[in-house]
């Protein structure tokens, strides 16, 4: 699995109820045509990434089919997570507060 691009957009609280911060990640990924992820119609990764001081973590993400918007029912392996991970955390300063 690769990243090949992607958008991020910092979520506003207007409650303010929520501590820290938090992001949304849209990551278009390259899978080979052999993983059971694969689509011909491409697959985005969905990000909900929190950060709070020294704190920062996936919260929550989901597989996407890029053409349908359909969630699909897969879940990121431990490396695969880390890798996502540190992509998010490196990429948050090109969020737009």
């Amino acid at each position: 699995m690769d990243i090949t691009s992607y958008t991020v957009e910092y979520i506003q609280d207007p409650t303010g109820i929520l501590t820290g911060d938090r992001y949304e990640y849209f990551l278009d990924i390259d899978v080979d045509e052999d993983d059971e992820l694969y689509s011909e119609n491409g697959i985005k990764l969905r990000v909900l990434y929190y950060k709070n001081g020294e704190d920062e973590r996936i919260l929550n993400y989901h597989f996407v089919e890029s053409h349908s918007g359909n969630i699909l029912d897969f879940a990121l392996d431990e490396v695969e997570e880390k890798k996502v991970s540190a992509f998010c955390r490196e990429n948050l300063s090109q969020a737009q507060e």
